[in-house]
């Protein structure tokens, strides 16, 4: 649970109006779907690498390593947006402490957190969560008190706001279709569960719990909320940018809502910040094992090199490289908002929907072989294989054609299209490379 749901959401209620609540059901179902696929695939085969591990068994070298480093560049790409962000709001609180110094203290503490042993990870994110789902429960109950009209000086709402001011589907389906656009990226986050699985003392029983337990959170957390939110006010009163949780709590009287709800963006911000400095460490630490990164990155704390799931080992190396990329992207994000760092975040604005979709092309192969070579190891599977694989293919190759018809995410389309074909380039280069070099040792030696 990120900004996405706290501050996105109402950009999705904007253009769906009481109908994002379809919207959600939608993109969770998607979601939900590719979770447990990768949790089929997590817990009969745990690694630190997750899908790109599996879509390099599945399909091949090249797939592992286009999927890898793809994400890895999703992930240190976006911890700028994060951190740019929670700066902005620190500095709303402390004007004198300029936004810049906010990025570095926090990049620092994520840094240090991450360089210890992983248990301090878990434990700082332990913490950002239980204040996020704290703050969504006293959401909903409040919500659902409002509603019912038992809160002081508030009468029943009932069902008013959700058939009036044009209905349920003022906007039609194609106001549904917008937003599962806007709302599907807010559940990107969810795979670094399998990612961190590999690091536990049972990796195919903690995944599997965790993937169960997403249907519970997408559904209580994720709906829920935006269930309440169009119930409580109409949907116009809604403004695409501004927190539709502020405009609820504004409404039932409490106190100081614009703050309270800062304070949750902004823990929800270095939440993420924190799990995307964990879960891009992991993937290029993942990416070195394999011989797809730098094998100077395989060093972790203890003076070995190996597994980052071994007791007490980190990779250090790893969380250095990719917070130093990380404080590259801030850099630029800072000097050039509108252009340079625009491109980049464009270029990784649909890469969470390839990720996906080799999530399932992968499923679709590991779970003939792996029901042939080892059914044991299917502890979790995936529901109405292969056919719910195949419609949720099709689902994510929608979603990107409906995006190539918008035009605010067509250029995300494309620059992330270009970011993956050069990434696909590399690695089938090098795969001709190595061919080459098999057949005939003595070419890399000339050239």
């Amino acid at each position: 649970m990120g900004a996405g749901l706290f501050v996105g959401s109402g950009a999705g209620i904007a253009v769906a109006a009481p109908a994002i609540v379809v919207a959600g059901l939608i993109a969770g179902a998607l979601a939900l779907v590719v979770m447990r696929m990768l949790g089929e695939m997590s817990a009969a085969m745990p690694a630190s690498g997750s899908f790109s591990v599996h879509a390099e068994r599945a399909l091949g070298r090249w797939a592992g390593f286009s999927v890898g480093w793809l994400y890895w560049f999703l992930l240190v790409v976006v911890l700028a947006v994060e951190a740019t962000a929670a700066a902005q709001i620190a500095h709303g609180w402390v004007p004198g402490v300029e936004p810049w110094a906010w990025v570095l203290l926090f990049m620092v503490v994520v840094t240090v957190a991450n360089l210890t042993a992983v248990k301090n990870f878990g434990e700082f994110e332990f913490w950002f969560a239980s204040l996020k789902v704290g703050a969504i429960v006293v959401f909903l109950v409040l919500g659902g008190l409002a509603v019912f009209g038992l809160l002081p000086d508030t009468d029943p709402v009932g069902m008013t706001n959700l058939t009036g001011e044009g209905g349920f589907l003022p906007n039609g389906w194609s106001g549904v279709v917008s937003g599962v656009l806007t709302v599907v990226f807010a559940f990107g986050g969810l795979e670094v569960v399998t990612i961190a699985a590999a690091e536990t003392d049972d990796p195919a029983r903690a995944v599997g719990r965790a993937v169960r337990s997403a249907v519970v959170r997408i559904l209580f957390f994720y709906v829920g909320s935006m269930l309440v939110i169009v119930t409580v006010l109409p949907w116009t009163a809604q403004q695409a940018g501004l927190s539709p949780y502020v405009k609820v709590l504004d409404a039932i009287g409490v106190p100081s809502a614009g703050q309270v709800m800062n304070i949750v963006v902004f823990v929800a911000l270095l939440s993420a910040l924190n799990a995307n400095l964990y879960g891009s460490s992991r993937m290029i630490f993942s990416l070195a094992e394999r011989g797809e990164a730098p094998r100077g990155l395989l060093k972790v704390s203890g003076g070995g090199e190996g597994s980052s799931g071994q007791p007490g080992g980190v990779p250090r190396r790893a969380v250095l490289a990719s917070v130093a990329f990380g404080f590259v992207s801030v850099v630029l994000n800072l000097l050039w908002p509108d252009t340079v760092f625009l491109y980049m975040l464009n270029s990784v604005g649909a890469v969470l929907l390839f990720v996906w979709a080799l999530i399932a092309a992968s499923q679709l192969r590991l779970r003939a072989r792996l029901e042939q070579e080892a059914p044991d190891a299917l502890a979790l599977r995936m529901w109405w294989f292969p056919y719910l694989t195949w419609v949720t293919l099709a689902g994510l190759l929608g979603v990107l054609l409906l995006m190539l018809t918008d035009d605010a995410a067509r250029p995300q389309v494309l620059w992330s299209a270009g970011a993956a074909a050069l990434v696909l380039l590399v690695a089938v280069g090098r795969e001709w490379r190595e061919r080459r070099a098999r057949r005939d040792p003595s070419a890399l030696t000339d050239r």
